[in-house]
């Protein structure tokens, strides 16, 4: 097991916990303007869009970053089909690792 990356988990936590806990950390949120609020909100769901599309894009083998297309650009966008759809995050992702869980079972890479 290799701890190279715990600094930099460390540095990620440091810096992403204020935006995340704002609303433990300032009681008084709701009177923040209302362009900080919204850029607060969207934090969370653009750093989980930019890891999913390095996870679903760029595949590494042997050292070499190569750019796929497969099941999990399926499933990532059923997801976001659906939670545009019903406004459901919970259904979009159950919808998208059954597709992945499906997928998988019938061999699919």
């Amino acid at each position: 097991m290799s701890f190279e990356l715990v600094p930099l988990a460390v540095v990620m936590f440091a810096v992403t916990y204020p935006s995340r806990a704002m609303g433990l950390l300032n009681p008084a949120i709701e009177r923040m303007p209302r362009p900080l609020l919204a850029y607060l909100q969207l934090v969370g769901p653009a750093v989980l869009a930019a890891l999913a599309a390095a996870n679903v894009m760029v595949a590494t083998t042997d050292g070499r970053h190569e750019f796929v297309v497969g099941l999990p650009w399926l499933s990532v966008l059923a997801c976001i089909a659906i939670v545009a759809w019903r406004r459901n995050l919970f259904i979009g992702l159950a919808v998208a690792v059954a597709i992945a869980i499906a997928g998988r079972a019938a061999g699919l890479p």
